[in-house]
């Protein structure tokens, strides 16, 4: 089965790592732990804050690979606890963000059982560039030929 993709249009030139990382982020399976917000908080500032009650620095870890942010956690159990009621469980999560290739990653603080991960998204200057159209050799030739081609019939 041949699956049809909005990015095969001729119109699209360059846009295939787009498609790619659609593909990436819809098979991003995750069941809601941790639960986090991003907010913007300023014209090019963002934090992702993710609620990690519990956890400490030591059993953290944010790395970025290949503009991907991933955020990973493992609790581990007391050996020597003895639990007359387990009501919090110890877990473990791996939650990843796709960052665009424009921001850049600023600091990370866990503050209250808040990890706040703050991103800097500049904002890119309007551009414009005229393209020098040059005059081909090869096209002259080719009509100078057509040309005199035709006024010999």
């Amino acid at each position: 089965m041949t699956r049809l993709s909005p990015f095969n249009s001729p119109l699209l030139l360059g846009f295939d790592h787009l498609e790619q990382i659609l593909e990436r982020v819809s098979k991003n399976s995750n069941d809601g732990y941790p639960p986090y917000n991003i907010l913007q908080v300023g014209d090019e500032r963002l934090r992702i804050s993710i609620a990690l009650a519990g956890f400490t620095q030591d059993e953290l870890s944010v790395t970025l690979e290949q503009n991907q942010l991933h955020i990973r956690g493992r609790q581990q159990d007391d050996p020597d606890a003895l639990y007359l009621h387990r009501g919090i469980a110890a877990r473990q999560f791996h939650r990843t963000f796709l960052l665009s290739e424009t921001i850049e990653i600023d600091s990370a603080t866990l503050d209250n059982g808040l990890l706040n991960i703050d991103l800097i998204q500049p904002q890119p200057e309007p551009t414009v560039r005229n393209i020098n159209i040059k005059r081909s050799s090869h096209n002259r030739t080719q009509k100078g030929n057509l040309f005199e081609a035709s006024r010999d019939t």
